[in-house]
């Protein structure tokens, strides 16, 4: 059986219609939809870009033990087990912090690659000198994220329709890939595809299909979420028309990666390869577009960008638009995918294949937890969520067997010991103090069923609740191997 792993990157579940009523048209996906199943409870595990990968490569769960970073040495990698099976692999992406030194040895695992080049801040072409005129949309980059822009315009200034814009780029070379490689032997193919990320940068129509394509000029299209006290300025700046800009732009660039993904449901329809291929088509996170001030998605955790999209092809089982409501997580692609190919999951990680559900078995999980590193960590059992922010004090490490500066810290110390930490790791890891700066200390409790916007904080008035939560999310993580210091630094040592 072959296997396609498509990711959109930062694809927003309540932006596709056939999960809630919404203005984005997306007719490839709602298409795909129709013939697939569709995974209403699926969550984020560790968030954000790479260490969600991380999961999806090797089966751990990042957020407990590290930060955004390399895979370790010892993990498995989901290529190099498939391609042990007789499979042939390949991924195509633009994707570029799989080509940055903080995420080094994703890639390397596929037997050929394809590497869209140019988005966001990669290092491809020199950057524009800061005394050379710049568009004034490029300005306005400059002003929340000054180099930012610079960089990203040479990347992109020579732009001309839509074919040049990375979607384009990256769904016509996974056809041509199909086309050359789709009739041999079984393949996995893991098709990437960085937008709907930001900066919302998209060429005509899509530009004016959701409001006024010319706002590029007046508004910024890349939000400075990661920088707090940034986006603390941003949002209390913003008028509400700049605001609806950044939605309508993000909705314009969704429509237009959707008009490639058909590209490749055409080459999968032309090829004849439906009955004999596993489709997956799923997203890291979601990305909140200021509904609640914030951008992005940082903790605390909400729905609106963990509550993720999961649609599954099958062949053998097929879903035909029906839903399944158990509880999954995206930690829970590597299992899926490695026993679509007919390989056994290597003991000690965190994954659980999804095909059981596929095929009317089970009910997913009871509960799963899912964050950042060095924030809260959140907890759900599908009908009730916590939010479980750090404590005041407690001690946070990194465990790795490499030392290295993550993205995600604020400060990193010489190692404090040196050891074997994390379950199931064959090879020692250094214990490396670091800090991390907490994005929120107040804790939450939401009633999904009756408050799915989760608006409404009971963590007072619902003790019960509460206390199960608590007991619950302390039971996962005990679960996981958490390491000890974890229950101090989020007050959950009693």
């Amino acid at each position: 059986m072959n296997v396609v792993l498509v990711l959109i990157d930062s694809l927003n579940r309540h932006h596709l219609s056939v999960y809630e009523e919404s203005p984005v048209s997306t007719p490839n996906l709602d298409a795909f939809a129709e013939k697939a199943w569709r995974l209403d409870s699926h969550f984020v595990g560790s968030l954000p870009c790479m260490p969600a990968r991380r999961e999806i490569f090797s089966g751990h769960k990042e957020m407990m033990w590290r930060p955004w970073g390399p895979l370790e040495p010892c993990d498995a990698r989901l290529p190099r087990l498939l391609q042990e099976k007789g499979y042939s692999t390949a991924i195509v992406t633009d994707h570029y912090h799989y080509w940055e030194e903080e995420a080094n040895g994703y890639i390397q695992a596929f037997q050929g690659a394809e590497l869209i080049r140019g988005h966001e801040k990669d290092f491809w072409r020199q950057p524009v000198p800061v005394d050379e005129p710049v568009p004034k949309w490029v300005e306005n980059i400059e002003r929340w994220r000054p180099g930012h822009g610079r960089r990203y315009y040479a990347n992109v200034k020579d732009f001309r329709g839509e074919e040049d814009f990375f979607p384009a780029k990256v769904m016509t070379d996974a056809v041509g890939w199909l086309e050359e490689n789709g009739q041999g032997s079984p393949f996995f193919l893991q098709v990437e595809s960085f937008d709907v990320h930001e900066p919302f940068h998209v060429p005509e129509p899509y530009a004016s299909m959701y409001g006024d394509g010319t706002g590029k000029e007046r508004f910024t299209i890349w939000p400075p979420y990661q920088d707090t006290e940034q986006l603390a300025k941003f949002v209390a700046s913003a008028r509400p028309e700049e605001l609806e800009y950044l939605r309508s732009q993000y909705y314009g660039k969704l429509t237009m990666v959707d008009r490639w993904f058909g590209e490749l449901l055409d080459k999968l329809d032309e090829l004849n390869l439906w009955e004999e291929t596993i489709v997956v088509v799923s997203t890291d996170h979601g990305h909140d577009l200021g509904e609640r001030g914030p951008f992005g998605k940082q903790y605390p955790h909400y729905d609106s960008h963990a509550n993720i999209p999961l649609f599954i092809w099958h062949p053998n089982h097929r879903g035909n638009g029906r839903g399944i409501s158990g509880l999954t997580s995206t930690v829970d692609l590597f299992a899926t995918v490695l026993e679509a190919a007919g390989g056994v999951v290597p003991d000690h990680t965190h994954s659980r294949s999804l095909l059981p559900l596929v095929r009317g078995e089970g009910n997913g999980r009871e509960g799963l937890i899912y964050g950042t590193f060095g924030q809260g960590v959140c907890c759900t059992d599908g009908e009730w969520s916590i939010f479980k922010s750090p404590a005041n004090g407690g001690p946070l490490y990194y465990y790795s067997s490499m030392i290295f500066k993550s993205m995600d810290v604020d400060s990193v110390a010489l190692p404090t010991g040196q050891g074997h930490y994390v379950p199931g790791a064959d090879l020692p890891q250094w214990r490396v103090p670091v800090e991390v700066k907490p994005l929120s200390q107040e804790n939450f409790l939401f009633n999904r069923a009756e408050d799915p916007k989760q608006r409404k904080n009971l963590w007072t008035s619902e003790p019960q609740q509460r206390r199960r939560m608590l007991g619950m999310l302390r039971d996962l993580l005990a679960e996981e191997g958490a390491p000890e210091e974890q229950y101090v630094r989020l007050g959950l040592e009693s």
